[in-house]
């Protein structure tokens, strides 16, 4: 993914493509800037809004709170609109089809520092500097690593890497310890909030910008552009064995409201929000880390509950949706097509209906309730096919990059659908 280097200029609406998304919020940050052990910004206590009552279409979510001695919102980078003809569309006609391919591909990093001259420093530059992937997920590890190593990677790629990492908890949900002994050794830590469940129960979406806005803070001091949260999944299914407490709830418009503040509190400070897992996640009782869940409801009820969180989150908003693997039949008329690969889902309901215009993420391609039922190769290309932006996490990264440079040679996919994402 092109986006650009730091400049100074304001905040920026969120926009369709990845330059438009990126540029407008994200600038590259010295990772000096590590979060210490419990901290949350060193602001004091917000005192939060009053919960919104007003349901639906009408969503309304509340304003940020008064925080106490908060800084204004820092300056970030320029948006596309600053630089005439822009740093992402000149870099962007620089590129080989190669190169822009591989800018759609995040694979997994870990958050340990592996020196230079190891395996594994070596296996990761192999995929920055041969493959030229355009982003990196970041795991688990302490602050200090976590910054160093980000640091170092974004010294080896020739175009900025996007970096993103799960953090539905807070930075502190992922950074916090060391890799192999969490906790026990001295590094430091990020925030570390409760479970979203635990945040919905207080029934103040005050408490969910905060959430939101801690989050967007120590996740960018560690060099991270994209918290992959909220989840917006309504919990309404107590079989539910992977999402639960995860969710904010059972209540959808209880969930809508608190994921739009989230939204709101990530976004004011600098980093993209993004909403998963789309279509809804909650009312399962299938792991999709295990095999391919299947919602099987009529489109009356998708509207009322499943969707209602992804509608608020949008006009919010929000600036990235990740994908779920899962079968949704009212909608694609197949048991078997997971929503990550299924064109009717991404680009007809979220893009068309509900005129989502940022960034497409796949929830991860390794989990087994897609990467058993399908070729790893074909999964890439379907993905993209379907409306994605950024295939995360595939299993075999040099494959998924391989198999979308064929899928383009042999017209299925138009370089300018490559082009579209990229830019």
């Amino acid at each position: 993914m092109i986006f650009s280097p730091p400049g100074d200029a304001p905040h920026r609406p969120v926009r369709r493509r990845i330059a438009r998304t990126l540029i407008a919020l994200l600038v590259l940050l010295p990772a000096g800037a590590a979060c210490g052990h419990g901290s949350s910004s060193g602001a004091a206590d917000p005192e939060p809004p009053a919960p919104s009552e007003a349901p639906g279409e009408g969503l309304s979510v509340p304003a940020a709170p008064e925080l106490a001695g908060d800084a204004p919102t820092p300056a970030l980078g320029p948006g596309i609109e600053d630089r005439g003809p822009s740093w992402s569309e000149e870099t962007l006609r620089s590129l080989t089809l190669r190169q822009k391919v591989g800018q759609m591909i995040m694979p997994w990093v870990l958050g340990d520092f592996a020196p230079e001259g190891t395996e594994e420093h070596d296996r990761i530059l192999e995929m920055i500097e041969r493959q030229e992937v355009g982003g990196v997920l970041m795991s688990v590890g302490s602050p200090t690593e976590v910054a160093v190593k980000l640091n170092d990677l974004q010294g080896h790629s020739r175009i900025p890497l996007l970096v993103a990492s799960d953090l539905e908890n807070g930075a502190g949900f992922r950074f916090h310890g060391a890799v192999h002994l969490p906790g026990a050794i001295p590094l430091g830590g990020a925030t570390d909030y409760p479970p979203l469940m635990a945040v919905g129960a207080t029934g103040n979406p005050g408490y969910a910008y905060e959430v939101g806005r801690v989050t967007a803070v120590e996740a960018r001091a560690l060099g991270i552009h994209v918290p992959f949260a909220p989840v917006l999944d309504v919990n309404n299914n107590p079989e539910n064995p992977i999402i639960n407490s995860r969710s904010f709830g059972e209540d959808p418009q209880a969930v809508a409201r608190m994921g739009a503040a989230f939204v709101r509190g990530v976004q004011d400070y600098g980093a993209v929000a993004t909403a998963k897992h789309f279509p809804g996640h909650g009312d399962t009782e299938t792991d999709s880390h295990m095999e391919l869940p299947v919602i099987g409801v009529d489109r009356a009820r998708l509207d009322s509950v499943e969707l209602v969180p992804f509608r608020a989150a949008i006009r919010a908003g929000v600036g990235a949706v990740m994908t779920a693997h899962l079968a949704v039949p009212e909608l694609t008329g197949s048991r078997t097509t997971p929503a990550t690969l299924s064109r009717p889902i991404l680009t007809d309901l979220l893009r068309r209906e509900m005129g989502f215009r940022g960034l497409v993420f796949t929830d991860a391609l390794d989990m087994d309730g897609i990467d058993r039922n399908f070729e790893r190769g074909e999964v890439a290309v379907g993905a993209v096919e379907a409306g994605a932006d950024v295939v995360l996490m595939p299993p075999e990264p040099e494959v998924a990059l391989q198999a979308l440079l064929d899928a383009v040679a042999a017209g299925r996919i138009p370089e300018s659908r490559i082009d579209a994402s990229v830019l």
